[in-house]
């Protein structure tokens, strides 16, 4: 009985330590796939390769150590929630077919987050293709807050698989890119995180290099409007003109004009 007890411990051990460290979970579309510069290989780490392939077209994944899913849906909402559901590292990096990471960043991001148990949120830094740093970050760590996350990009960020999943925190594909409201899905996950009752925190390190333009590119078009003003909708609720406004003072964008101003705050 001893002897089959110690057997079932060493079995439950290394199944624990057969988990990986890392998942790195790519968005991409078939036509993309291939423009996807893979990390270097690593025992403590998976990758997942999904790609968003409604009308079934050919195409080749050719890196043989990534695991290939396939959604016949569009939005990537929908692929980083497909990415929490199939995860099978401890952490979770989101990525797309644009980005390049770091290692050195990737492995603070590990370390920090192995060293504090309770946060289960990281948002990182990123760089633009010309080495800039892509927005002005805090430069010591700080808590991830309603009111200082609302610019988060995906390829910022960490999470903690289980404390995620056990919240039953998702994506809302109401949002992102591929959906109408074609930014916002970072923040309101977010958002929803931290009601939740989870901690995160802004970390002061460089994990990606994105390309210059982004979504956040549009901004002060009427479709990039209306997009933000709906985020601030689904995350303040009646209270959304009071941070609309806080929105518009604080961002260092040009000023999209006064009656656009008046929209933004104070339509639906």
């Amino acid at each position: 009985m001893r002897k089959q007890r110690l057997e079932l411990k060493s079995v439950m051990i290394s199944t624990m330590s057969d988990r990986p460290k890392l998942t790195i979970a790519y968005s991409t579309l078939p036509n993309r796939v291939q423009s996807i510069v893979f990390p270097i290989r690593r025992d403590d780490r998976e990758i997942l390769v999904l790609v968003q392939n409604p009308k079934e077209v050919s195409y080749v994944l050719e890196e043989r150590s990534a695991k290939l899913v396939e959604l016949r849906n569009i939005g990537v909402a929908k692929s980083r929630n497909a990415a929490l559901e199939r995860a099978s590292g401890e952490y979770l990096l989101f990525g797309d077919d644009d980005i390049l990471f770091n290692e050195t960043g990737i492995s603070e991001a590990i370390q920090y987050l192995e060293l504090n148990p309770d946060c289960s949120i990281i948002l990182a830094q990123a760089r633009d293709d010309s080495g800039a740093l892509r927005k002005d970050y805090f430069k010591e760590v700080k808590p991830l807050r309603l009111t200082n996350s609302a610019r988060a990009a995906t390829y910022e960020l960490i999470v903690r698989v289980d404390s995620i999943r056990e919240k039953g925190i998702k994506f809302d594909e109401d949002f992102g890119a591929g959906a109408s409201n074609y930014l916002g899905d970072e923040y309101i996950f977010i958002a929803d995180a931290l009601r939740a009752g989870l901690k995160g925190v802004h970390l002061p390190t460089v994990i990606a290099t994105h390309p210059t333009e982004s979504s956040a590119s549009k901004w002060g078009t009427p479709e990039d409007l209306g997009a933000r003003r709906k985020i601030f909708t689904r995350v303040f609720g009646w209270r959304a003109p009071i941070f609309r406004a806080g929105f518009l003072l604080k961002t260092k964008n040009p000023n999209p004009g006064f009656i656009n101003s008046l929209r933004f705050i104070f339509k639906p």
